[in-house]
């Protein structure tokens, strides 16, 4: 069975990944507009990347939990595929292998002059760290109103899928809220997360109103149930 599964900010909550959305989130610290947009950078760069550092150093910290280990631990049994929202890379510390970032990753930088010059970057980004064109290195995040270059790649996955997972996402950042409007017809899908958004969800949707790391173990093990 291919399983593809799409996680947001609510799969890494319980690892202690401060998300923007909800009690806590960054965004009560910070405006959009301050760090997560490209006139940011270009007005404030220092801000920008000050804040991309201590996001970064933060993952230092942080370690995958339940839900993360238990999607890795079922690639044993069927072949998994993940999208997630998340920028940090907690899915693949679990050991999870397929994993698609639709908004870039915390641990990687970007020449301002050319996308596509990608490198690994674990310590701290600074004005003046520049790539192998000479230019400006920044986050490799896609900041609100930049485009999402890998959806076209979800959507592909998506359609592929004999069960469509939503973990831990409101499902109101586009364009990932729209992903599983691609599941094929008579595809089942299972929507885990403690508050969850039923707003627009059709009936196929079954909706496991608890954390990732309650909600996934106990949604393989009714898989695997099922299965028998």
């Amino acid at each position: 069975m291919r399983i593809v599964v799409l996680t947001g900010a609510g799969m890494s909550a319980e690892s202690g990944v401060m998300t923007f959305r909800g009690n806590g989130g960054l965004w009560e610290n910070h405006r959009i507009e301050e760090v997560a947009t490209p006139e940011a950078f270009a007005w404030n760069p220092e801000l920008v990347l000050r804040f991309y550092n201590q996001r970064r150093a933060q993952l230092n910290q942080v370690a995958p939990n339940a839900g993360h280990l238990a999607l890795a631990k079922l690639e044993k049994e069927h072949e998994v595929r993940i999208i997630t929202q998340n920028v940090d890379d907690l899915h693949e510390r679990a050991g999870s292998t397929q994993v698609l970032h639709l908004h870039g990753k915390l641990r990687e930088v970007r020449s301002v002059r050319n996308p596509e010059m990608v490198l690994p970057w674990t310590g701290d980004l600074n004005l003046g760290d520049t790539g192998p064109d000479g230019a400006q290195l920044r986050p490799n995040i896609v900041w609100f109103g930049e485009p999402v270059p890998a959806i076209d790649e979800a959507v592909e996955i998506t359609r592929t899928a004999d069960h469509f997972l939503i973990i831990g996402t409101s499902l109101q950042v586009y364009p990932a809220a729209s992903l599983y409007r691609y599941i094929e017809p008579g595809i089942p899908c299972t929507y885990i997360d403690p508050s969850p958004n039923r707003d627009g969800l059709d009936a196929r949707v079954r909706v496991i109103a608890k954390s990732a790391g309650e909600g996934v173990p106990e949604w393989i093990t009714s898989l695997s149930v099922q299965s028998r």
